[in-house]
């Protein structure tokens, strides 16, 4: 199964990836990068996903996913012409993440809304239907910037800013709450998102929202002892498969060392 045993075991070139891009200067990739057009990239999404609801903490939200009816779900992972598709499965930290703005919609209503990592981008969308000013999808993969604007449209929105170039790091100055779903899955990009994040709270007063099922990454980490709880999600069934029997995902509200 692409979507989820083989992702896992990659995850670790993925991150040095993510932190190599830290330290360039013209980060931005576009699709010409990846030797592709957006319409060739649009059918092969269309081929190889199909359309999801009801199964999820979000059936509100329709999207594009990896589900055992399509090819890749047990194909052999060097036939997938792209990067690994993070963006194709709807990661439980970023279902309770987006389960969450919607149930407090004031929380973005006005706002300027940063989602880092954003894969699938069901918070970014999320977050526009709550009535978010302004809204930046950020996820290094160009493939899941063509994803994104689909599952917008699945939505009936018009596609927000979606940003290929890596944020993390960045100075942020225009966004009043960030958002990471699933993102602490490693130590080396924890103690990096740890320290921007202190930054971004400490210098420009914004909210952060992280949304994790209970990873040892992410329990085991000192950043733990800077977040408050703030919601918990028990997992539909089938989530709880994909993600070797994980029963809840929380979102946590993120507050700087003093």
């Amino acid at each position: 199964m692409l979507g989820l045993l083989t992702l896992n075991s990659k995850r670790s070139r993925y991150v040095k990836t993510l932190l190599r891009a830290l330290n360039q200067t013209d980060g931005l990739r576009s699709l010409s990068d990846i030797g592709q057009s957006d319409q060739h990239i649009r059918s092969f999404i269309r081929e190889n996903t199909e359309t999801c609801g009801g199964q999820s903490l979000t059936p509100e939200i329709r999207l594009r996913l990896f589900t055992p009816s399509c090819r890749f779900w047990r194909e052999r992972p060097e036939l997938w012409p792209f990067e690994e598709p993070y963006w194709a499965i709807y990661w439980p930290g970023g279902q309770a993440v987006t389960r969450y703005l919607l149930d407090n919609p004031g929380l973005c209503l006005g706002k300027k809304v940063l989602d880092v990592g954003s894969g699938c981008g069901a918070s970014s969308i999320a977050a526009k239907l709550c009535g978010a000013a302004h809204v930046v999808a950020n996820d290094i993969d160009p493939v899941a910037a063509v994803a994104f604007h689909m599952n917008c449209e699945l939505n009936g929105l018009d596609p927000p800013i979606c940003a290929t170039d890596n944020m993390i790091g960045s100075e942020p100055e225009g966004f009043d709450l960030i958002l990471l779903g699933d993102m602490f899955y490693d130590e080396a990009l924890a103690t990096s998102l740890h320290r921007w994040l202190n930054r971004c709270i400490k210098t420009h007063g914004t909210q952060v929202l992280i949304g994790d099922p209970g990873r040892a990454q992410f329990e085991g980490h000192s950043i733990r002892r800077l977040l408050r709880q703030l919601a918990q999600f028990e997992l539909p069934e089938s989530v709880r498969e994909e993600n070797y029997g994980l029963t809840c995902s929380s979102v946590w509200c993120y507050t700087p060392e003093v």
